[in-house]
This record gives C-alpha cells, structure tokens and sequence, in this order.
C-alpha cells in the first residue's frame, strides 16, 4: 500500500477539501509519485486501473501521467477535476478508490495536492 506525504506541511489536502464546500471552478491534482525501479511495473498497472475508474466519476475531466526523464522513478500525475467537491466525492469519500490504494507497491510515496491556476499578466492566464 502506498504511503502518503503531504505535500504542503501547513495546508493538508483533506484540509484543502474541506474549505470550499460550494464552488463550481476546475481544480488540478498534482500527485509526486516515487517508487523503486523494481516495482514500476506494478505501480503502474495499479495507476492505470485507478485511473479508468477515475475517469467513469462525475465531475473528471482529464489525467496524464508524467516519469521523470532517465532512469527516474518519480511520477507526476495531473489530474483535472469540475470542483473540489467532485475529487473529493470520487477519491477521499470513496471506499471503493480507498481500497484501491493497497494495490500499489509498498514502495510508493504519494504527495497529492490540489491547485488552481494564478493569472500573471502578460505570461500566464487563470482560464
């Protein structure tokens, strides 16, 4: 089963969860995978699995995995969602995608955290 990190020590992503009961703005899921070299494979049959359940829930618009370059076993996973409420409802109030968790390599550290875009006049929009 996979061991979990946060990836922002002060802002936890169940407390993320919680503090947007109502919105109707996409959020992003950046997950920071990282396994040893010996279990990838099994890390990503469980991820790919996941991944096709993820995809049937309300509220999911995309994901894409990324590997680091090289011999590298850290993942990225990005992930787009309709609301907190819809990733939340899909992923951390799941039983069934909670379960799904013990699939992955002992190995596996997942940091997930949730996003939303920042406007930078002249280099980046928020839509």
């Amino acid at each position: 089963m996979l061991k979990r990190v946060e990836m922002d020590e002060k802002v936890t992503l169940a407390a993320q969860t919680e503090e947007v009961k109502e919105d109707n703005e996409p959020v992003i899921l950046i997950n920071k995978l990282n396994v040893k070299p010996e279990n990838v494979d099994k890390f990503l049959e469980a991820w790919a699995s996941d991944a096709a359940y993820l995809k049937q829930k309300p509220g999911f618009i995309s994901t894409q995995l990324h590997r680091g370059i090289g011999r590298s076993c850290v993942f990225i996973n990005y992930a787009v969602w309709e609301s907190i409420a819809h990733f939340k409802r899909a992923t951390l109030d799941d039983p069934t995608f909670q379960s799904s968790l013990e699939r992955y390599p002992d190995s596996t550290v997942a940091s997930p955290h949730l996003f939303r875009k920042v406007a930078i006049p002249g280099i980046c929009v928020d839509r």
